[in-house]
């Protein structure tokens, strides 16, 4: 549902957030028996105390370490890292199998990584400056069509999320 900023000509042309997905809560949830395992024979309650600071820490910082990606007229931010949008060479899209041989078997050493293991598309962005060895970046969506679109300047919806 698009709201006011996505109207502002000079916003963001698309905003994503790399949300955890559900099955990464539910794994991680592994750490309560496990803890209730090592600490239930010391005490009871320190048992129940320790796999609820833990499992809590653990959503805490999957929640606080969700990296945002944003497409303005300007600039290409993706998580902390930010790209003038005039080094931008080229834009692909890739999902499937052609995502996974992009972050395995075609993957060049030095490209920058913003990739999340549980959002299955990805944007390759290739640069064009010769002050920067960085040949690329590599980027998980979850919306690989309509992010490339922003980057190239096709007419897009944007996505939040």
């Amino acid at each position: 549902m698009p709201n006011s900023a996505w109207s502002n000509p000079t916003g963001p042309k698309y905003r994503e957030r790399l949300w955890p997905a559900a099955w990464v809560f539910v794994a991680t949830a592994l750490v309560i028996p496990a803890s209730l395992l090592v600490f239930l024979p010391i005490s009871q309650l320190a048992g129940v105390i320790s796999a609820v600071v833990l499992y809590g820490g653990i959503v805490i910082a999957l929640l606080a370490t969700t990296p945002t990606v944003e497409v303005t007229d300007e600039e290409f931010a993706a998580g902390r890292a930010r790209l003038p949008r005039s080094v931008i060479a080229g834009v692909g899209a890739y999902t499937g199998a052609e995502a996974t041989a992009e972050r395995g078997t075609r993957l060049d050493g030095r490209a920058w990584l913003l990739l999340r293991g549980w959002i299955p598309g990805i944007v390759h962005v290739t640069l064009d400056d010769p002050n920067d060895p960085t040949p690329y970046w590599l980027v998980s969506t979850r919306h690989p069509e309509e992010l490339a679109a922003a980057l190239t300047g096709a007419n897009t919806s944007p996505v939040k999320g």
